[in-house]
């Protein structure tokens, strides 16, 4: 292509079928608003410029084009305000006193997130400085959308709008998407001569359709089968319906393109990490099993031969080849990530926090938690610990009931564990200390002081057994 590219997003809208305070935009789709998955096909399009029309609930809709990383990266992002809402051929004329008029003008909708950039760039690519483009699609039920009128020789006439079509036009199943590729030198002479004498009042952009026609100006229409492409959002059923088609397809993505085994598509989820903004992204060697009811968000890697147990949430992590992730398990890296060792062990009910690193073969058994630790190959946690801020050395076995008291009220304190050190039940590690390689910490010590290597070290109140003691007894009533 060689006109520069601008685009406009229609994002004005109220959206009252949703019944929510968030606006319609901003509703999520894969843990993202449904406008930055506009704005990414935005930056996919080498865009020149962005125009996001707002509307209502405007402030909130413009803190959310400026404020995610990498959202109008590549792209001069500005945004525009439709105040009243008259209909899309007024939200458009808000729009283009920002754009130059030389290049062609691609116009989308903030509440259609599931476009494909492939689709968008046929969509230019029929387009020209003398010819504009329509996206259409054919639907078994076109109710409530315009509809496309061809002439006797197959060539686009007009669009006609739901409410104001003959029985005849709506019959046609060849309906126009809202989306629509516009020479700049023209648009805004069109624009101009809109008017609102239809069955909504309202300025329609589709009218600009008849006048390209009526002026000679050539209109193609790149028609498509895949409805899912073009579905708005408009209620929260709509939503849940997307969801479920756009997670499917990415479920289906991982089993053509990486050979994953995922025992049900249907409850598989991959995510936005909400905290970045960045979209979700999961890459798995040969032979990955994931069971029903994952979720995975941010940036995900799982090696070869690895199993994810039922149920677990993974985000910002790398799980090594022949690792096992047993059911129900939590590990978030968010910025520092989680890095899970080759043939590790991790679960039932485990977590692993921010810049937890598990050697090769470490076990973490259930209702453990690790967080800014390292726990060299062979190490083990088995049972309703706590590990934070530790250096774990290699072949550890750490108890039951263990934790390190690494917070002081004001600061945090490390741990070292020194290799094939064996932690007892029930003991209380405070930091800052190291246990030296080889020792033993008896069960029930609270420790408070470094240890020498290959020593047995316990720290706890002495036993006391009184022969023949009675338990208190409640006296008879009466």
């Amino acid at each position: 292509m060689t006109a520069p590219l601008d685009i406009i997003i229609m994002a004005a809208g109220r959206g009252t079928r949703m019944k929510s305070r968030t606006p319609k935009v901003l509703q999520r789709l894969a843990g993202r608003p449904l406008l930055h998955h506009v704005l990414d096909q935005a930056a996919c399009l080498q865009a020149r410029r962005v125009v996001v029309v707002t509307g209502h609930a405007a402030i909130e809709v413009e803190a959310a084009c400026a404020g995610p990383k990498g959202a109008g990266a590549g792209f001069d992002l500005q945004t525009v305000r439709q105040e009243p809402q008259l209909g899309t051929g007024h939200a458009v004329q808000q729009a283009v006193p920002l754009l130059a008029g030389d290049g062609l003008v691609l116009v989308l909708s903030g509440d259609v997130p599931l476009t494909q950039a492939g689709t968008l760039a046929a969509l230019v690519a029929a387009a020209g400085p003398d010819r504009m483009a329509l996206l259409t699609v054919r639907l078994p039920d076109p109710t409530g959308y315009g509809r496309i009128v061809r002439g006797p020789d197959g060539a686009v006439q007009r669009i006609v709008e739901h409410k104001d079509a003959s029985d005849a036009q709506r019959a046609i199943g060849e309906i126009y998407s809202g989306i629509m590729a516009v020479p700049g030198r023209l648009l805004a002479p069109w624009l101009a001569r809109l008017a609102n004498d239809n069955a909504q009042s309202e300025y329609y952009l589709t009218d600009i359709v008849a006048m390209a026609v009526a002026g000679g100006v050539p209109v193609a229409a790149h028609c498509i089968d895949d409805a899912l492409q073009v579905a708005g959002v408009n209620s929260p059923a709509q939503l849940a319906e997307l969801e479920r088609a756009h997670q499917l397809r990415q479920a289906a993505r991982l089993m053509e393109q990486q050979g994953v085994r995922l025992a049900d598509p249907a409850r598989f989820d991959l995510r936005q990490d909400v905290r970045s903004g960045a979209p979700g992204e999961l890459a798995c060697g040969q032979d990955v099993e994931i069971d029903v009811g994952c979720l995975f968000s941010g940036r995900v890697q799982i090696g070869e031969g690895a199993r994810i147990g039922a149920y677990c949430h993974i985000a910002n992590a790398r799980i090594g080849a022949g690792a096992v992730i047993h059911p129900y398990t939590h590990i978030d890296g968010e910025a520092a990530g989680v890095e899970v060792g080759d043939g590790a062990l991790v679960g039932p009910f485990a977590r692993l926090r921010p810049g937890a690193q598990l050697g090769r073969e470490v076990h973490i058994g259930n209702f453990v938690e690790v967080k800014n630790s390292t726990l060299a190959d062979g190490a083990k946690a088995n049972h309703l610990a706590y590990l934070g801020d530790a250096t774990v050395g290699e072949r550890v076995n750490y108890g039951a009931g263990s934790i390190t008291a690494n917070y002081d009220g004001a600061h945090k304190h490390r741990t070292v564990i020194e290799a094939d050190v064996h932690v007892g039940s029930n003991c209380v590690l405070v930091a800052p200390l190291t246990l030296g390689a080889g020792g033993t910490v008896g069960g029930g010590s609270t420790v408070t002081k470094s240890t020498p290597p290959g020593a047995l070290t316990v720290a706890r109140g002495k036993q006391v057994s009184l022969a023949g003691w009675k338990r208190p007894a409640k006296q008879p009533k009466g």
